[in-house]
């Protein structure tokens, strides 16, 4: 495979405001949905008497790295407000943090989902409007959300955990197609070698803190968990996917994490399965008729009556 994956820095800085584009600090700041500190979201309440749809963003950062505020500039943050659709920003814990892996990040997303849906009635959220986008790490874990089954427990103990975990819709900027990374060698057609050290940070991913670690029967059944594509199928969200990403041989780890042909695979099994679909990598020559950006694609799906 001849490349380090899923590895960012990310940079210390000093915290930044909760203000948007257009100057308006969030409704609510650093909101606590779980015990981990970095259970936190931001959420910007727009203007409505009856409750509103709800777009949530989740940033990207190889799952090592990144943070909410990321999306503090977003011209498209401003755009969904300005259309009567309230915004969420949230952080999760990283997947070097116990219980390790992705999809330890992957459950945290989903709870904070549920957090928000759970407390509807403070946040003044339809909870049955709800959209999920992000880059890279974020866009990957919305459409997990998407294409998963609803994941709520009924009978769990914690509320929180009964509630639903369906999107109306998800968004994906720069996506990686699958984490079981096993079949990036085939999808971005790359030698099958596997180094030593990309080993180990595999092993991270699927949850082992060690490679020794590594369990045969668990890693499957993690890798089943991990597989995007293979969760897709027709009753899966309606999902928007752009990579303005070129094409080739990746020479860096940024070209293999985000290279253009996971886009082609998501538009491939797309098609396999039947899912509604509108994906860009205009680099490859895959381009949607329709001309739709995700605002006007989620605005279609959240604001229709």
């Amino acid at each position: 495979m001849h490349h380090i994956i899923l590895i960012y820095v990310s940079n210390t800085k000093e915290k930044t405001e909760a203000i948007n584009q257009i100057g308006d600090r969030a409704t609510y700041v650093d909101e606590k949905y779980g015990t981990h500190p970095r259970n936190t979201f931001d959420i910007w309440l727009a203007k409505s008497e009856t409750q509103t749809p709800l777009v949530i963003y989740i940033h990207g950062g190889g799952f090592v790295g990144g943070d909410k505020s990321k999306y503090y500039p977003s011209e498209d943050l401003v755009r969904f407000l300005d259309a009567g659709v309230s915004v969420a920003l949230i952080n999760y814990r990283f997947q070097n943090d116990a219980p390790y892996g992705i999809l330890a990040s992957f459950n945290d997303s989903k709870r904070c989902l549920q957090y928000i849906r759970y407390n509807a009635k403070k946040y003044n959220i339809d909870k049955t409007r709800v959209a999920c986008s992000g880059g890279s790490a974020g866009a990957g874990t919305s459409l997990w959300l998407a294409f998963n089954d609803d994941m709520a427990d009924p009978q769990n103990s914690d509320p929180v955990l009964c509630e639903s975990t369906r999107l109306t819709c998800a968004g994906a900027f720069e996506t990686q197609a699958t984490y079981d990374i096993y079949k990036w060698s085939s999808l971005l057609e790359l030698p099958d070698k596997i180094t030593e050290s990309e080993e180990k940070i595999i092993a991270r991913a699927f949850g082992f803190k060690e490679v020794e670690n590594r369990n045969l029967k668990q890693e499957t059944a993690i890798r089943k968990k991990l597989d995007l594509l293979c969760q897709m199928k027709k009753t899966s969200a309606p999902f928007f996917v752009f990579n303005k990403k070129r094409g080739g041989f990746p020479t860096n780890a940024d070209e293999l994490n985000h290279h253009p042909l996971h886009a082609k695979a998501l538009k491939e099994q797309a098609a396999k399965v039947g899912a509604e679909a509108i994906i860009y990598a205009p680099q490859i020559g895959i381009v949607d008729s329709s001309g739709k950006d995700v605002v006007t694609f989620f605005l279609e799906k959240l604001t229709r009556q």
